[in-house]
């Protein structure tokens, strides 16, 4: 091999011009692997637009005139199948005839079932309002109509019978409308109010597991849809609500519709940022801080659930707070995770 195919042995030194006056100092920084924004829960702020949004008029009326054609069509195409196998073959037709009249009797019972659940929630609505005006003026006898209701509204509850024998015991001594609302509120409305706490927590905790451990677009948003319409649901079944599907549907546009008229579904609260997802949490791990952020705007739908589901308004007990209800919910997770350590220890 001769010399100048001899490969080099010694690095590769290239002389600059300006070699002297480059300065490592001025070279521009190296950005950041995670950006300095603050987590903002986007699932949460999705998940609301998409249920507080109403459709056009003109939308509505479209879906309802597709909705009756497609029924008048299939209910046309059912007499024809059944007239016809009448025809052909009696007995046929008649396990056909039968199986209609079944599968119809089943849907209105499920409509009877929707209708009652909405009459639960209108009269929950109807001892809220009822109670407001006899707290607002002091009127004695509608706060004993208000206690009265209440009082027939959760008689078949066997958790809540110590309350109810105590409302009945102290009702002749309160005179006025203040202390009897708040002795009903205490005895029979507020051990369900740490019944619904218990929903939110879980709730806020399982969107906050699904956002920080699924990266997945759009799966966030479903899991936080499908967990804030069950915990809804049970919340208004707790206070004695027993919403169906749809009730439950529209209970969930209610609360969205009313936290997004406020602004309540955004980050405006400095405390909640702080808590849930800014600072170092939002910088150790964007996801992480993601789903603090919509656990905690989980908790705050929860809450406006309790404002809408409670048959008497929050007067006596405090309404719960959202940092809180994070916190208990969050001490719920690492208490689940020591357990499973100490499970794996054991064995």
């Amino acid at each position: 091999m001769t010399d100048d195919q001899t490969p080099l042995r010694r690095p590769l030194v290239i002389d600059r011009e300006d070699a002297e006056q480059a300065d490592p100092a001025l070279a521009a920084p190296v950005p950041d692997a995670v950006p300095d924004t603050m987590a903002e829960g986007q699932a949460m702020q999705a998940a609301a637009r998409m249920m507080a949004r109403r459709g056009s008029p003109l939308v509505r009326l479209t879906l309802w005139a597709f909705g009756t054609l497609f029924g008048f069509v299939l209910s046309v195409a059912a007499y024809d199948f059944i007239a016809g196998l009448m025809a052909r073959n009696p007995l046929l037709g008649t396990v056909a005839f039968g199986l209609t009249v079944v599968a119809l009797a089943l849907g209105l019972m499920l409509a009877l079932r929707e209708w009652w659940a909405f009459l639960r929630l209108a009269r929950l609505d109807t001892l809220r309002t009822q109670a407001s005006l006899a707290r607002s003026g002091g009127d004695l006898a509608r706060a004993r109509v208000v206690a009265d209701r209440l009082a027939r509204l959760y008689a078949g509850r066997p958790e809540l019978a110590p309350g109810l024998a105590n409302l009945a015991a102290r009702r002749a001594e309160l005179f006025d409308a203040d202390g009897l609302l708040d002795l009903a509120e205490t005895t029979l409305v507020q051990p369900l109010d740490d019944r619904a706490r218990r929903e939110i927590e879980a709730a806020a905790r399982q969107v906050a597991t699904v956002t920080a451990l699924v990266p997945m677009a759009l799966a966030d948003v479903a899991a936080a849809l499908v967990s804030n319409l069950r915990m809804i649901r049970r919340i208004a079944e707790i206070y004695g609500g027993r919403s169906g599907g749809f009730a439950s549907w529209g209970l969930l546009r209610r609360v969205f519709a009313s936290l997004v008229a406020t602004g309540a579904v955004a980050l405006t609260d400095d405390l909640i940022g702080s808590f849930a997802g800014g600072g170092v949490m939002s910088k150790l791990s964007r996801r992480f801080g993601e789903g603090m952020v919509n656990g905690a705007l989980t908790a705050r739908v929860g809450v406006a659930a309790m404002d809408l589901c409670r048959p008497l308004p929050f007067h006596a007990a405090r309404r719960p707070q959202v940092t809180n209800l994070m916190g208990r919910a969050l001490a719920g997770v690492f208490d689940g995770l020591r357990g499973g350590q100490e499970t794996v220890g054991k064995s």
